[in-house]
């Protein structure tokens, strides 16, 4: 129980709540050297107990509903888009461009799934656009993996050399890292909320983020994982994304349960954009820090604009240190940390068996925000909760301990996978695994196609 009870702390939460928390253990959900296990249950468990928590607080119940963390649920949704089928179609997870390359002293790992990515990678590389992967090998292949990162980096790029653990502790971005609660927490003014309706303790399913409007400003994972959760809950959460930056149809398909979809210019749309603000509850942000602050989308800034606002980020790095500017992912956020190289050998590096630090962190992303509005029902005040991938990752290397896997075999994922008929055609989709006594079991309703949603709030 210390990655729950240390996830529950970082969120502010009540250890006394911690009892009615049930795990279901099953031997081999997971496996892997760092207990990744651990954290997946820790992350989940602790995301559903604060929907028990705000549930009983909005409900009137005399305690928190029970909870129940089933490691095959869990480690179903961490899968969840290895696990999607579209009309019996598998999505590819990783572009050619997107993986590990020898380099002169090591290895080093990129990601360019996205067009903006692949660019700015080759063009560091000195490369042409249509450039083979096996051209991309031999040019990686003469320089150091620090110099590969350096200069992909500068390029705009996305490139990260493998690093052994003390290898990274050793950095001053590791330092700035340590230094951080799991959970940012703090409180940007004192404005009383919108107070939420009172739910009837007899309806089914309770859904304790009813009514809430939750302005979701994420892309690639975590953040959409997050949004993702909070409307299973029962939020209204409308994703909003650039014109210019459309998101990879599957992986929008994959985190688009229960939402609405629209695109904005911030520029030129600006009223648009306010009218949605101004009627918001929660912002969620997954852009690099610093990146919507010139647009007045920091969290001091809406919060003027929305008094009582909880604004809740997501970042790979932390938005502070030499690298707190730098966009990243799970699998660069794997190499730079040590993660690989624990979980990989001394011929090749390695990797988690699930992109757990993008599910772990948006889990307590959404159980971050959960709490956030259980605190600002009894005292009000606009929230900011801050968490980062690199933070997830000390975590999960420095601070879980591994327990013992005693329980009935995970015998696959088929037991919590479902299929759902809707507008992108027919899903098979992992199965929610946030669970708690008269929650919901599934989302209200499948994806929609990307941005085919109006700029309003229902």
């Amino acid at each position: 129980m210390t990655g729950i009870k240390s996830a529950w702390s970082a969120l502010g939460g009540d250890p006394a709540q911690l009892a009615r928390l049930t795990t279901v253990v099953r031997e081999g959900a997971l496996e892997a050297r760092l207990p990744v296990r651990e954290l997946a249950r820790a992350c989940v468990g602790s995301c559903a107990l604060a929907a028990a928590e705000l549930t009983a607080r909005r409900a009137g119940l005399a305690e928190v509903p029970a909870v129940r963390v089933d490691d095959g649920a869990v480690a179903t949704a961490f899968h969840s888009e290895r696990h999607l089928l579209v009309d019996g179609r598998a999505p590819v997870a990783f572009a050619p461009l997107s993986r590990f390359w020898r380099t002169a002293d090591g290895w080093v790992r990129t990601h360019a799934n996205y067009p903006h990515h692949r660019a700015p990678l080759l063009g560091a590389l000195g490369l042409p656009a249509d450039a083979s992967p096996e051209t991309v090998a031999g040019r990686l292949a003469e320089r150091s993996a620090l110099e590969v990162e350096e200069a992909v980096y500068g390029a705009g790029g996305l490139a990260v050399a493998l690093r052994a653990p003390k290898e990274w502790a050793a950095t001053e971005q590791a330092t700035e890292v340590a230094a951080r609660p799991l959970v940012e927490r703090e409180r940007l003014d004192s404005t009383h909320a919108r107070v939420l309706a009172p739910l009837d303790p007899a309806t089914t399913p309770l859904l304790p983020a009813a009514g809430l409007r939750v302005l979701d400003l994420t892309r690639v994972l975590a953040g959409p994982v997050a949004t993702r959760t909070l409307a299973l809950l029962g939020a209204d959460v409308l994703r909003v994304d650039a014109l210019w930056l459309p998101e990879l149809p599957d992986q929008h398909a994959d985190t688009g349960f229960g939402k609405r979809s629209a695109t904005l210019d911030l520029t030129a749309d600006r009223d648009t954009f306010e009218e949605l603000l101004a009627a918001a509850d929660v912002v969620v942000t997954g852009y690099r820090p610093g990146a919507l602050d010139r647009f007045g989308l920091s969290p001091q800034a809406l919060v003027a604009r929305r008094p009582g606002l909880v604004v809740a980020q997501i970042s790979a790095w932390g938005a502070y240190g030499p690298w707190g500017g730098r966009r990243g992912f799970d699998s660069l956020v794997q190499v730079a940390t040590g993660i690989a190289a624990t979980e990989g050998s001394a011929e090749q590096p390695g990797a988690l068996p699930a992109q757990a630090l993008d599910h772990g962190t948006g889990y307590l992303l959404a159980a971050a925000v959960l709490r956030a509005l259980t605190e600002q029902s009894y005292d009000g005040g606009g929230r900011l909760v801050r968490l980062a991938l690199a933070r997830t990752a000390r975590w999960l290397t420095d601070e879980i301990r591994p327990t013992a896997a005693t329980g009935a075999p995970y015998e696959g994922p088929d037991a919590w996978l479902a299929e759902t008929d809707g507008p992108l055609g027919r899903l098979r989709h992992a199965r929610p695994p946030v669970s708690f006594a008269g929650g919901p079991a599934d989302w209200a309703r499948p994806p929609v196609p990307w941005g085919s949603d109006s700029a309003r709030w229902r």
